[in-house]
């Protein structure tokens, strides 16, 4: 086997990441970096912002970002594969040849094009597509339908010799695998390669979440100021190295990487993509060294015949009040004023014959608002009033918006301030996920410089069912035991898919697992986030990782814009679940091995 080693900069996990990540990692040795950009609801901003100006509709940051290393970039011939086309990416190639262009660069930039699925609605709607986790009809209009691509587009892009590519909507992990096989030649159907491959991009998609970032055990990470970004150095057999940039802040350890691994993912045995459906849930992370830990053991089948696609439309409005409280009972005076101000408005709206708000939220911040039926601390004497009201027109909003300088002066005492001043209305926008054959899909078109080639995609299987990975069977001591915080047994980590939420729970050491699986079960999940979660969980296992995987459904309020929390994507679900209090053998906390 080849001794090739392909190293992967991962540069940016969100729109609004650091500027400092590229030339962090231009200090290290490098062959590509790999920038993700798109969450599930930027696309529907960045239509906005391409209807305000054509040649809008991608990250600005992107180009921003780049333009100062470029430079470097050409000299050193490090590759860019990014996803900032948003719904704009011929926009965004003339934007980076332009800012090429002033420093005296010429370069090959593709760009990838054919996920936009808008085209296709008046078809799939007159056919009863439904939402697929809510059931909803789909509405008239949307703002924006993408569908995941996957990985060929940007291979064929690389073997066309592209120095950058960019991608509208694809699956972020498919920017690495494009590179993975155009470098090691992976064909279509070597799945168990395309599944280690997405994994390196599942990875690194997240920037310094893979380096430190949340960790479970935050106070064991250092230099947060400087935290090193991941570089992903891949094997021809789909195996890697994480580590990061030398003398950066940071900590790339088993539990750091397996905290990441699981992010945002339902069934880790059936992780469903584009060019594979993943099963992440046997493979080993082993330390080799000061910050580099080994991944390797990923498998895979053959993807499912459909492309997800997610789309947005506008439900209404949506304006936020803020308002500090001090003093005793603070809690209550909150809820009394926010109660009162929502009576208040309600009058207006009756008085001018318009409807009542679509939805209102009272959350006293400060007062464990997150925990909902949890909730403990109520006697705290600050908070900050969050007060959120929706409804179909803005003129409503409006309404509301002048009523509440009258906060001040009508309602609670200790009432000290308005952050922000009078609420905007803000549009809504909701999530439509749904699923379309990929033999109705319009073929992915790549253009490098004048050249366009169009990318047949294999229709995958309709066979995805799931794989149940074998579980050790429960072996725990039988004595007396005391009760901990779970934190004292595993690390946790959260994310978010619509209005699911996922949480990871990975056991510290191999023997607490089998005393997690018996004592964390699904129904436990749902009982401890007690009026917080809608729907049922579901757990799935990893053992590879020595782990735990709930997917918690309806858990997030409509999830992302849609959603009223304060937490509309689930990110401090991993932290709370931690605090679920478990019995453990007393010998565990005599040796040693558990806190109590």
């Amino acid at each position: 086997m080849s001794d090739k080693i392909v190293r992967i900069g991962g540069a940016s996990g969100a729109w609004g990441d650091s500027p400092m990540a590229i030339p962090q990692l231009l200090t290290a040795e490098l062959d590509y970096l790999m920038m993700d950009y798109l969450a599930e609801v930027t696309m529907s901003l960045l239509a906005r912002a391409r209807m305000k100006d054509p040649a809008g509709g991608f990250p600005p940051d992107c180009i921003a970002y780049l333009k100062p290393n470029l430079k470097e970039l050409t000299q050193r011939g490090i590759k860019v594969v990014t996803n900032a086309g948003g719904v704009n990416p011929a926009g965004c190639r003339d934007a980076l040849e332009a800012a090429a262009r002033e420093l005296g660069l010429t370069l090959r930039i593709a760009i990838v094009e054919g996920d936009d699925v808008l085209p296709l609605l008046d078809r799939m709607r007159a056919a009863g597509t439904r939402d697929a986790s809510s059931g909803r009809e789909m509405p008239e209009e949307m703002l924006t339908a993408n569908a995941y691509l996957g990985a060929l587009p940007i291979k064929a892009a690389l073997d066309a010799g592209a120095d950058i590519v960019i991608t509208g909507r694809c699956a972020d992990s498919a920017l690495a695998l494009g590179v993975l096989m155009h470098e090691f030649g992976w064909a279509e159907e070597d799945y168990d390669r395309l599944a280690a491959g997405s994994l390196v991009g599942h990875v690194l998609e997240c920037g310094p979440q893979a380096t430190g970032g949340i960790h479970t055990d935050w106070e064991d990470v250092p230099g947060w100021e400087n935290i090193g970004y991941p570089i992903a150095e891949c094997r021809p057999d789909g195996s890697f190295i994480l580590t990061k940039p030398e003398n950066t802040g940071g900590l790339v350890t088993p539990p750091v990487v397996a905290e990441q691994v699981l992010y945002e993912v339902g069934d880790p045995a059936s992780y469903m993509l584009p060019d594979v459906t993943a099963d992440f849930s046997n493979i080993t992370i082993t330390q080799q060294g000061a910050d580099r830990v080994f991944v390797s053991g990923a498998k895979g089948r053959a993807p499912s015949s459909s492309y997800k696609v997610s789309a947005t439309y506008q439900d209404g409005y949506r304006a936020v009040a803020a308002i500090s409280i001090v003093g005793p009972d603070a809690a209550r005076k909150a809820e009394r004023t926010a109660e009162a101000m929502i009576a208040r408005a309600r009058s207006q709206l009756a008085a001018r014959g318009l409807p009542d708000f679509t939805a209102t939220h009272i959350e006293a911040l400060g007062a464990e608002a997150s925990y909902a039926g949890a909730a403990k601390a109520r006697d705290t004497r600050e908070v900050l009033l969050r007060l959120v009201v929706q409804h179909e027109s803005r003129q409503a909003l409006d309404l509301f918006a002048k009523e509440i300088g009258s906060i001040g002066l009508s309602f609670a005492p200790g009432t000290t301030g308005i952050f922000s001043g009078r609420p905007k209305p803000t549009p809504v926008v909701r999530l439509f996920t749904f699923y379309v054959p990929k033999t109705e899909m319009p073929v992915p078109i790549v253009t490098v410089g004048r050249e366009r080639m169009t990318i047949a995609v294999p229709c995958g299987s309709e066979d995805h069912a799931t794989i149940e990975p074998a579980g050790e069977v429960a072996s725990v001591p039988d004595e007396p035991t005391v009760e901990v915080p779970l934190i004292r047994l595993a690390y946790a980590r959260s994310g978010d898919k619509g209005d699911s939420s996922n949480i990871a729970i990975i056991a510290r050491r191999p023997e607490f697992l089998p005393l997690i699986r018996r004592e964390v079960t699904a129904d436990r999940m749902l009982a401890h986030f007690n009026g917080i979660i809608e729907g049922p969980a579901e757990r799935f296992e990893a053992p590879g990782l020595n782990a735990l995987n709930f997917l918690l459904h309806r858990a997030l309020g409509g999830g992302g814009m849609a959603s009223l929390r304060i937490d509309p994507q689930g990110k401090a679900f991993g932290q709370m679940a931690l605090e679920m209090k478990v019995p453990v053998p007393a010998s565990w906390v005599d040796q040693g091995l558990v806190k109590a």
